[in-house]
């Protein structure tokens, strides 16, 4: 169980956590929830002892593991595969160890420790955390340097999901996901068999992933049980409860109030007067529940436009003459909402480059109204703006004639008061980039709005607004997101973008994600059932494996063959020679142990290779 009890932590003197206290059985998983700054993180960084306690104390059982995803995985030439399984420590020490020990005893318990720990199966297990994650088989025995930051992210996440810690400490995982790879992560979250902690603003995820909800709020820490939607009921019950009591007191106070100042001057009330004067000072203040100021979003509203405002015939386009999607016929009117569907690298991105004229096609034709205004959000954008400028300096360069009031109005709209609008960007939180960056992809009041992951770093809070903001403009929305409920709220069609084409999707969300999950649990069985031919980088693992095995059952026979002969001296039988004689039976008796074990996994390895030998035929 982990304990957190009465703690207290501030950072330059302002304090986050006061008093704070919170039990979590083994096995639960919960998820931590507040708004961005009441020291969710921080938490985090308490609990694997990075940061020191002002007062109170957090206990975890002995020996337990901690594991979270603190950076990325740095560019390497490691292929992802080896960079997950070498997450597990344990195993990755037992395996060196093994190839080197001599002693007999010592392998016979590498060999049962390895048996415990089930590390033979280690890279079919790794290999399906990487799949789950958006990694193809070829991609898994790439170099990490072939990737980005974001996708080694992924890897850092499929690492600590690998090693499988007693606590699992994630903070906004889906943030470098897809939607299919939350999807994935959610249904292994929910399986996991240890503990989970996991900071997130996803909803959804929250609902299905997680039993217990641990709200952050007033330097406080209050377990409720459920998922989001459960949480927000009850707490919305409580502060409706609390409000109650608050101008139930405040009334009773009134009238107390009241009778002490009519009568305090007055001999024969003086007593009655002072009693509720001492009844006043001993009430405890029922505080009003405090709302946050609310979360908006403004976005201008464009002029309409004659249907269709972008029209797609026998569109093909890719990159470098090579085409990523082909024959689309596709039509958007003003007001579509479209959410964008599909696994990793089917060509989402693709699709809204074309769309935001960011990419030409390369056959076909696409035509678009002449005064169509087009506004494109992606990640990369949050990423590209000045760290060392102001968001006043940013729309100062949009709109260079407009007052500055108005200006600061436009970013008062986005959520940006007086105090973010002059601070450097470089030292605002990622939920404030994303709405500088929402606000410069909407100056313009487009008639199309594309937003590639726009929720990224926004709080619950934040993304309602969202919401709301979408639902009112008047404009078409493309969007490619991992949040469902975002989708679920928004978009009214849904496109599919799979095998180089787009088609409408003609089930619901639910439908999609009943798909995905069981496309990755149970994949259907063709009728005459053909085994994949394996790649050339399968083989070489495979027959690299088959020659560690060889190898063991070599040196295992080798061991055997010498303590024979040892066992076969008549002196060692000798009176007063007892004890040595049972230690070498016992060394005799643990080799052939080890030989066994060695022996079979031997036979597993060469039945694999013949298996895969028969498919390459």
């Amino acid at each position: 169980m982990l304990r957190i009890a009465e703690i207290s932590y501030s950072i330059a003197g302002r304090p986050l956590l006061e008093g704070a206290s919170a039990s979590i059985p083994a096995g639960h998983k919960v998820g931590i929830v507040g708004r961005n700054g009441t020291g969710k993180t921080t938490l985090f960084r308490l609990i694997r002892g990075e940061l020191v306690l002002d007062g109170g104390a957090i206990t975890l059982p002995e020996r337990a593991r901690i594991g979270g995803v603190a950076q990325e995985v740095p560019s390497s030439e490691t292929s992802l595969l080896d960079t997950v399984l070498e997450a597990d420590t344990e195993r990755a020490q037992l395996m060196a160890e093994a190839d080197t020990a001599q002693d007999a005893g010592r392998i016979a318990e590498i060999q049962t420790r390895l048996a415990d720990i089930d590390a033979w199966s280690a890279e079919a297990r790794a290999a399906t955390i990487l799949k789950g994650l958006g990694f193809t088989d070829a991609e898994q025995h790439m170099p990490c340097s072939a990737f980005s930051g974001g996708w080694r992210m992924r890897v850092a996440l499929a690492g600590v999901l690998f090693s499988a810690p007693d606590l699992l400490l994630l903070d906004e995982p889906t943030n470098y996901l897809d939607l299919e790879g939350a999807l994935w992560l959610e249904s292994y979250l929910a399986k996991y068999p240890h503990t989970v902690l996991i900071i997130s603003h996803d909803r959804e995820l929250l609902n299905r992933a997680v039993g217990h909800i641990l709200h952050l709020a007033d330097r406080k820490l209050t377990l409720y049980t459920g998922g989001y939607d459960v949480f927000a009921r009850t707490r919305a019950e409580k502060r409706a409860v609390q409000a109650a009591e608050a101008k139930k007191q405040e009334a009773r106070r009134a009238h107390l109030q009241s009778f002490v100042d009519r009568f305090k001057a007055k001999a024969s009330k003086a007593k009655q007067a002072q009693s509720r004067v001492k009844m006043l000072e001993r009430m405890d203040t029922i505080r009003m529940p405090e709302d946050a100021a609310r979360t908006v979003f403004t976005f201008p509203r464009p002029e309409d436009l004659s249907p269709p405002i972008v029209q797609l015939d026998g569109v093909a386009v890719g990159y470098d003459g090579s085409p990523v999607l082909k024959r689309l016929n596709l039509r958007i009117d003003q007001d579509d909402r479209i959410a964008l569907l599909g696994r990793n690298g089917e060509g989402k991105s693709t699709l809204s480059k074309l769309l935001a004229g960011k990419l030409q096609a390369s056959e076909g034709r696409k035509t678009q109204s002449s005064k169509l205004r087009v506004g494109y959000f992606a990640q990369h954008q949050v990423d590209e703006l000045h760290v060392d400028e102001t968001p006043l300096q940013h729309i100062q360069r949009e709109r260079p004639t407009e007052m500055q009031s108005k200006l600061r109005a436009r970013l008062a709209g986005f959520g940006l008061g007086p105090d973010q609008a002059d601070t450097e960007v470089a030292r605002l939180s990622g939920g404030q980039k994303a709405r500088l960056s929402l606000l410069l992809a909407t100056i313009d009041a487009p008639h199309m709005l594309i937003l590639d992951e726009p929720t990224n770093h926004l709080d619950i809070e934040s993304r309602e607004a969202l919401v709301e903001a979408l639902t009112a403009y008047s404009g078409a929305v493309i969007l490619v997101s991992h949040d469902m409920h975002l989708l679920s709220m928004v978009a009214d069609r849904l496109w599919l973008v799979k095998d180089g084409s787009v088609t409408p999707y003609a089930e619901d969300l639910e439908a999609y994600r009943r798909m995905l999950l069981q496309g990755d649990e149970k994949p259907p069985k063709p009728d005459k059932p053909r085994p994949k031919r394996p790649s050339h980088a399968q083989m070489q693992d495979l027959r690299a494996e088959l020659r560690k095995a060889e190898a063991r059952v070599e040196k295992l026979n080798q061991m055997r063959d010498k303590l024979a002969t040892k066992l076969a001296d008549p002196a060692l039988y000798e009176d007063g020679r007892k004890g040595e004689l049972d230690t070498w039976q016992k060394k005799y008796a643990e080799v052939m142990d080890g030989l066994d074990r060695a022996e079979a996994l031997w036979m597993a390895a060469q039945e694999r290779i013949e298996k895969a030998q028969e498919a390459a035929e």
